[in-house]
């Protein structure tokens, strides 16, 4: 299954650090959500990707969207990822695989890695409804953040 433009947002909850579950899932179909699947944190391409989101972090708060990262590497390493980049924004531990496969987001061997996250971005409204869906398989590709924004203006 994956999500696709029109879709419901399915719900989850996914720990930002060990022993701290953030509920996704309460805030779908509550307030605009922005979801940002990135591949491993550390990488050049993810840590640019949630840098900008840091870098611009006014300009989304202004947007009154949610966002959250969510990437299949343990719960003590994204913990650590925000910790230094200062990502202000929770970054969520996928570590089982199961959010990622459930948005259709994931890579099941990505040059001998098995189940990676694809980079993905999906913008939620206020309904709970889909309303861009963005999944590449190339992990070097970086997010159209233009696109995100103006789905998110367009919520």
């Amino acid at each position: 299954m994956s999500m696709s433009i029109g879709s419901h947002a399915s719900a989850f909850t996914l720990p930002s650090q060990p022993g701290t579950p953030v509920d996704v899932g309460a805030i779908i179909g509550k307030e605009k959500v922005v979801l940002l699947f990135i591949p491993l944190a550390f990488s050049p391409v993810c840590t640019v990707e949630m840098c900008h989101f840091r870098d611009h972090w006014s300009d989304w708060t202004r947007l009154g969207c949610k966002v959250f990262a969510v990437s299949v590497d343990s719960p003590f390493t994204v913990a650590k990822f925000r910790e230094i980049e200062r990502i202000p924004f929770p970054v969520l531990s996928d570590f089982n695989k199961d959010v990622s496969r459930l948005y259709g987001s994931l890579h099941e061997d990505l040059k001998g890695l098995k189940g990676v996250s694809k980079r993905s971005v999906f913008v939620i409204d206020a309904s709970g409804t889909v309303k861009y869906a963005w999944v590449s398989e190339d992990p070097g590709v970086q997010v159209d953040f233009a696109a995100i924004e103006s789905a998110v203006k367009a919520c």
